[in-house]
């Protein structure tokens, strides 16, 4: 039985207040503060249902702006997202289609997953040619500050290379290379006091710049490498969250199997709770520094994560239910994010939108905002969501991803295109298409293809389209596949590899649980 969708879904929004409050204090171009966080999943906040972890700075930045119920990521994975938002196009017409340094082609075997396909190839490098978001705030007459993690190539592709001023800590690494606690082992970010926390430090810096700077029009860019791995808190944090989950009731059981993996079921993890309020407490500092400089009714706030929670592979963090999947995933666990904006002149007070945005938006959504002319040839697949922000609607329109790799956490390769309340996502091991109603399955269970026979040779028509159009790059087939082996990994992941994660996951959990003597070199300092 075919349904239909009508656009009341995705044009319908809640009514605001738009109008520019007269005792706001404003310099004549309002700052930019960008907030992204790694690896941070749709359900990992308070005020998106998490019950576990406590964010109540970042619930602020929700409450008193826009909430984008249905913000996505442009990818499953950190540097094409990354990549998406400095420059307003989709990954597969900017190349980098995976993070950068993961194997492709014929490398991809060195990981004895035994995979049908072998890996495309990608862009290892934030494009040149590209003008990025930062670029473009400078040329608006911005200063430009970037913090934290980069990921988006090597040296001579840095945040400095492309348009930031002043970069603190973005270097080629996608992860805390020496951990969250001082030393780290980060050439970008130097080492000043034993014990220090990473979060916290980079709140410092983009604060530091803002006092600098709070007499001009600036766009600090705070790009946590939390809550990414490895994860790492305090003593103390992991007491608290440890207490709370064993109050909350701790389960039997964390993990079923997905297709591929484990995948968690749980949010209960005390070193991940402590992992997040750790950036949480950051984000406050830099909010109230705002505050405190009366910069806060002239500085628009943006919040989101560059991809979902990991829910499988690299630490097994956290859990995305009732979204299904999380990074790396195809499903919605593994794109949708949180997606704030607060301008504070509009009152939105959270009101909330249910029309599809992705990362792409940001940059057009900016230069809107802050009056400065866009740049539709760059941002070619973004739209200023400035409309829904003053309480209009904008028209409907795809989305597109493209991942021709195989997530380390369980994704598949396959291209997603989604419209009108429809996602369709195309896998390229067996060219098998799966349909999913978001209104009326949002957690992906059940694939209506074969039902909806015509919706989905549409979408897969406008799919195909879209890549040809943008050249996009197909994983081939590998010719030394072997059935046999893949079925082997499979039983181990499942009767060995998934009985120790729960063990694990019990040990975390345990009253005398220790990492070690001084808890990731952070009991040097106070909590």
């Amino acid at each position: 039985m075919k349904i239909i969708i009508t656009s009341l879904l995705t044009l319908i929004t809640l009514s605001v207040c738009n109008k520019k409050s007269n005792t706001a204090e404003k310099h004549q171009k309002p700052n930019v503060l960008f907030i992204l966080v790694d690896d941070l999943g749709f359900k990992d906040l308070s005020c998106t249902g998490s019950t576990f972890y406590e964010t109540p700075n970042v619930d602020k930045i929700a409450n008193a702006g826009m909430v984008f119920n249905q913000g996505y990521a442009a990818s499953r994975v950190c540097s094409p997202s990354r990549a998406s938002i400095m420059t307003g196009k989709f990954t597969a017409r900017h190349g980098i289609t995976d993070w950068i340094g993961a194997k492709h082609g014929k490398t991809w075997r060195e990981h004895n997953r035994h995979d049908k396909l072998l890996p495309a190839d990608y862009v290892h490098i934030l494009p040149k040619e590209d003008i990025t978001l930062a670029e473009a705030m400078k040329a608006s007459g911005y200063k430009t500050f970037y913090a934290g993690k980069w990921h988006l190539g090597k040296e001579g592709s840095y945040p400095e290379d492309h348009g930031f001023d002043i970069n603190k800590g973005g270097w080629d690494k996608g992860s805390p290379i020496g951990g969250y606690f001082s030393p780290w082992k980060n050439p970008k970010l130097e080492n000043t006091t034993p014990g220090e926390n990473l979060s916290m430090r980079l709140a410092k810096e983009t604060s530091e710049f803002i006092k600098k700077h709070k007499d001009t029009s600036f766009f600090a860019f705070m790009s946590f490498y939390a809550v990414h791995g490895p994860i790492q808190t305090t003593q103390n944090k992991w007491q608290k969250y440890r207490n709370k989950a064993e109050k909350q009731g701790i389960k039997d059981k964390g993990y079923k199997m997905e297709r591929v993996l484990p995948i968690r079921q749980v949010q209960d993890n005390p070193i991940y709770g402590g992992l997040v309020e750790a950036m949480d407490d950051a984000v406050g500092h830099v909010l109230n520094t705002l505050k405190t400089l009366r910069l806060d009714k002239n500085t628009i706030v943006i919040f989101t994560s560059d991809n979902g929670g990991v829910a499988s592979g690299d630490n097994y963090s956290t859990s995305n239910l009732p979204l299904r999947g999380g990074k790396g995933y195809q499903w919605e666990g593994g794109i949708r994010e949180p997606f704030f904006i607060n301008v504070p002149w509009y009152n939105s007070n959270g009101a909330r939108t249910d029309y599809p945005v992705t990362g792409t938006d940001f940059y057009p959504t900016i230069l809107d905002l802050v009056g400065a002319n866009l740049r539709p040839d760059q941002h070619i697949d973004g739209v200023s969501l400035k409309p829904l922000l003053e309480g209009n609607t904008l028209a409907n329109r795809p989305l597109f991803w493209h991942y021709p790799h195989y997530g380390n956490q369980g994704g598949e390769p396959s291209s997603i295109i989604q419209e009108n309340g429809w996602k369709l996502i195309h896998y390229w091991e067996d060219e098998r298409n799966e349909l999913y109603n978001l209104a009326l399955d949002g957690n992906e269970q059940n694939n209506v293809a074969s039902e909806n026979s015509k919706i989905t040779e549409d979408l897969s028509k406008k799919l195909n389209s879209w890549l040809l159009n943008v050249k996009a790059k197909i994983p081939t087939k590998d010719l030394e596949y072997s059935e046999s082996l893949a079925k082997e990994r499979q039983a181990y992941l499942k009767n060995t590899f998934m009985p120790k994660l729960e063990s694990d996951r019990l040990k975390y959990l345990s009253e005398d649980f220790e990492p070690n003597a001084d808890w990731w070199q952070s009991k040097v300092t106070v909590d």
